[in-house]
């Protein structure tokens, strides 16, 4: 089976978030399948070196407009498309925000030119290659069904919902330059309170749709979670599968990374302090023997991290030391860079993502703490697990599903793996805090936590067998003349 694989961001190559890390490690599992991925993605700085070594694949007549070029190259074993439109993609800042953090203006454009390509990859356009399934991931690539219904495709598309807080919202006066027919502008596909929304025009148009929790599917279906979308949700709720994340266990492995001081594994846990000391030395704080809390996060209200440096005194009062990797909004990112700077020594903080220190951090903090509002999945916590630093998170989406709360019944039967809180303010996270700043106390106890959770498994196997099943079934049933769609057309 052939699958195309539409996203805005792939790990290693470029990378925001978990979205990423997901896109990177799904199509390597899905290989023991039998299942062969190409992944797309938009012609970025830092892709083109590889993907104009060679001649283009093809090259566009247009895209809304602009000149495009579709290139290629290998990693490995993984093949990526990318699609070199210049004005679009080449050009200085992030994926979606320029050097001054504001959104680029015309990600509305960026976007559904990412979207109206994989359409017409996926309709043939590419000699010696089709796709048999299309996956398109989060707003950036949820276009693709919409072009890929008016070109009469009906090809089966899923569609994996990352973070629905972010739904590729834009004003309805963009709508004439998406070379889209008027009936796509309807309830039924892009309208959305007076606007469009990519989102839901995907949500619309695709044959099936995951979400990175089973937890999370359910949320998203309220009014709370649902961030306006739960009328869609729940419209097309039969079509609504939660499949857990995994981790890529060639990435993150603490007997093999490089980026550690020195490797480890649970059968030697003791070699940690090593990293420890390592990432003492590196970020300047003190090195008595008390608990180092850490977060690798973006620093933003929905991760929580202005109740992380609310708590950040009580972490120091109460002997202990925090380290914050990660950058986000610039309010946090001061509330927390003053926290540093009243408690040199106990607090640091580094503004920017920084792999190897992601890696260090994990392998040297005592506990890695998740305090999201809410978290569709969560890798952050998997990762602490995996290393032996004890996760701390709030109990919502996958983090609650991924983290056994030590709570007696669950330490009496050695089933705990960290801390959960609840109601998720900062005096839940406190009181999260004060319970494993208690257990840290008894070092026995510590380290049974630490074993239980890097013996515990979130590898992408058994995820990548249920997309492969859900995979599987979408095409028998397109091959039966199953219809799991409305085209646009009919409406």
């Amino acid at each position: 089976m052939k699958v195309l694989s539409v996203t805005s961001e792939v790990f290693p190559f470029v990378k925001t978030g978990g979205l990423a890390d997901v896109t990177g490690a799904l199509p390597k599992a899905l290989q023991k399948f039998g299942i062969r991925t190409i992944t797309l993605v938009p012609g970025y700085p830092a892709l083109l070196p590889m993907a104009r070594a060679g001649a283009p694949l093809l090259v566009f007549d247009e895209i809304l407009g602009e000149a495009a070029s579709l290139r290629h190259f290998q990693s490995e074993d993984q093949i990526y498309f990318v699609l070199d439109i210049p004005t679009l993609y080449d050009r200085p800042g992030g994926l979606y925000v320029d050097q001054a953090g504001r959104d680029h203006a015309d990600n509305w454009k960026r976007f559904a030119a990412l979207s109206l390509a994989a359409a017409r990859i996926a309709d043939g356009i590419l000699p010696g290659w089709t796709p048999d399934i299309v996956h398109t991931h989060d707003w950036q690539s949820a276009l693709t069904s919409v072009y890929m219904r008016e070109m009469g495709n009906d090809k089966p598309v899923v569609l994996t919902i990352h973070n629905l807080a972010f739904q590729g919202q834009y004003p309805s006066g963009l709508f004439p330059y998406l070379h889209l027919p008027v009936r796509a502008y309807s309830l039924d596909c892009l309208e959305y309170y007076g606007d469009m929304s990519y989102l839901k025009g995907g949500l619309m148009t695709s044959d099936a749709i995951t979400t990175v929790s089973p937890t999370y599917s359910r949320e998203i279906l309220t009014p709370r979670f649902g961030m306006g979308m739960e009328g869609v949700l729940n419209a097309r709720r039969d079509k609504l599968k939660g499949i857990l994340n995994g981790i890529d266990d060639d990435v993150w492995d603490p007997s093999t990374d490089a980026y550690l001081a020195r490797p480890f594994d649970a059968a030697t846990p003791e070699l940690r302090r090593e990293n420890r000391a390592a990432l003492i030395r590196e970020l300047g704080i003190d090195e008595d023997e008390g608990p180092i809390f850490a977060s690798v996060s973006r620093l933003t209200w929905q991760k929580g991290m202005d109740m992380l440096a609310d708590v950040a005194e009580e972490i120091v009062y109460r002997g202990g030391k925090l380290i914050v990797c990660g950058q986000g909004d610039a309010a946090i990112q001061d509330l927390l860079a003053a926290k540093a700077s009243r408690f040199p020594g106990r607090v640091a903080v580094h503004i920017g993502y920084d792999e190897r220190l992601a890696h260090l951090i994990h392998s040297g903090s005592d506990s890695i703490i998740q305090p999201s509002r809410f978290e569709p999945c969560g890798l952050t916590q998997l990762y602490g697990l995996r290393y032996g630093a004890v996760p701390i998170v709030s109990r919502t989406g996958g983090l609650a599903e991924t983290v056994i709360d030590a709570n007696d019944a669950a330490m009496g039967a050695g089933v705990a793996t960290g801390f959960q809180f609840h109601p998720i303010t900062t005096e839940g996270l406190r009181h999260g805090l004060r319970r494993a700043i208690e257990v840290f106390q008894s070092p026995d106890q510590w380290q049974r936590l630490q074993n239980q959770g890097m013996t515990a498994r979130f590898s992408w196997e058994r995820s990548a067998g249920l997309y492969a099943i859900l995979y599987r079934r979408l095409q028998d049933e397109a091959e039966s003349g199953n219809d799991n769609f409305q085209t646009l057309a009919t409406g």
